[in-house]
């Protein structure tokens, strides 16, 4: 066994891509694209904790569906004007439609205006 250091850095295979060359540079990504993602990421996250994932009832906790929904309508309500009425557009038919599921799935429902983001979006009725 050899006692001289290895340098760990060093590729074994010199034909391999490095990671540098596999990721963005987050210069390069244009806002609307970063406000979105975040966004689906947080739909898609509030939408399993109401139980509309595959898990159903399994994966469902209304305290951070809650949690997420409010984060996602102050996301969506900040960042339209920033990034246009096409893309917001989808961004308030999700968070809608995640305002409603949040209200069926609730034991005793919020009252309109008082339900997750409502303080950003307003009422939300079906």
């Amino acid at each position: 066994m050899s006692s001289e250091p290895t340098d760990t850095n060093a590729s074994e295979d010199e034909g391999a891509i490095g990671f540098d060359d596999l990721t963005r540079d987050i210069a390069e990504v244009p806002a609307v694209e970063v406000i979105t993602t975040v966004a689906v990421h947080l739909m898609s996250a509030a939408a399993v904790k109401c139980g509309l994932a595959e898990g159903g009832a399994a994966d469902k906790d209304l305290d951070e569906a809650r949690k997420l929904i409010t984060a996602l309508a102050g996301l969506v309500t900040a960042g339209a004007p920033e990034i246009s009425n096409f893309h917001a557009a989808p961004l308030r038919d999700g968070l809608k439609s995640l305002q409603l599921a949040f209200r069926e799935a609730s034991l005793v429902p919020d009252a309109p205006g008082t339900g997750p983001g409502e303080k950003f979006t307003g009422p939300v009725y079906s």
